[in-house]
């Protein structure tokens, strides 16, 4: 008996890759919206995140963690170092974010979706978080006697009084999210492409670790600009094990394919490559996933 395969047209494949891409920018803007909309539900309880801000430094004093002041001493060594360090963190958190999870959806997307549903966790946590817990920066609270570097130097990415400002919630301090959507891009990066090199046969190369640098550089950065404390940091690493822990990473069968496979070639998924089930082929072979697939199958 011979297998019957019934072609698909040949703009299904394009088209359903479009109508994937389109629902996953849906997505992520809508859930950024949410999380937008959230942070400012909290605006109004000013006594409440000065009170917050109060505990936070005595805690840290009482675990004897290094003072906020050390680190912004060094930035305050030059006005270039200084201002550099308000540029990353006004202008890299959102940008570096949005590029790792394009690479992603091109060209590791069973990675993509594993990392989406990572920060969707860790970033519902902190919504969560915030709106329990609302905390004034350490640049607002007198007795860590820090600088406002963003509103000496510049530049920054919030108004001069915090009740007037109606894009951010200046009292959403803890946990950072600069710092864990930092780590997880560097997590991200390395799992994906050990990955990718494990695929070919190959051994990860070690050059991939110089990714936790963009962590480590955002702490040192939320820390010395005064927007956050140390234990916002902390906290966010372990929202972010949490995610890591519930969220299942990708399996050996959701294969990523590090060339061409961007969700408009032909696969077996489409209908227009050839049947898995023609006679003679070997049953039980896993077969690669363009992204369109990949992306689909895990929404």
């Amino acid at each position: 008996m011979t297998a019957h395969t019934t072609p698909a047209g040949p703009a299904a494949g394009p088209r359903a890759a479009r109508r994937r891409l389109i629902r996953e920018l849906l997505l992520v803007a809508g859930f950024f919206t949410v999380y937008k909309a959230g942070r400012l539900l909290s605006t109004d309880r000013t006594g409440e995140a000065f009170r917050n801000a109060d505990r936070i430094w005595d805690a840290e004093r009482l675990l004897h963690l290094p003072g906020e002041g050390a680190v912004q001493r060094l930035l305050l060594h030059g006005d270039a170092l200084v201002t550099t360090a308000n540029t990353y963190y006004a202008a890299v958190h959102f940008p570096a974010t949005a590029l790792f999870l394009i690479w992603l959806y091109v060209r590791r997307p069973a990675h993509y979706l594993w990392t989406r549903r990572v920060l969707a966790v860790l970033t519902g946590a902190a919504l969560a978080l915030h709106l329990a817990y609302p905390l004034a920066p350490p640049r607002m609270l007198p007795a860590a006697r820090l600088v406002d570097t963003g509103q000496v130097y510049g530049p920054t990415v919030y108004r001069a009084a915090p009740d007037a400002d109606t894009m951010a919630n200046q009292f959403a301090a803890m946990p950072s999210l600069h710092f864990g959507w930092a780590l997880m891009l560097a997590i991200g990066v390395i799992a994906a492409t050990r990955a990718g090199r494990a695929a070919k046969g190959g051994t990860a190369s070690p050059w991939r670790l110089l990714w936790l640098l963009h962590p480590l550089v955002t702490l040192l950065v939320i820390v010395g600009t005064a927007n956050h404390y140390w234990l916002d940091a902390i906290v966010a690493a372990a929202l972010l094990g949490i995610a890591l822990l519930v969220v299942p990473r990708p399996r050996g069968g959701d294969r990523d394919d590090p060339g061409t496979d961007t969700g408009t070639g032909t696969d077996s998924g489409t209908g227009t490559g050839t049947d898995a089930r023609v006679e003679g082929a070997a049953p039980g072979l896993p077969r690669r996933k363009s992204t369109a697939e990949a992306v689909g199958a895990g929404k």
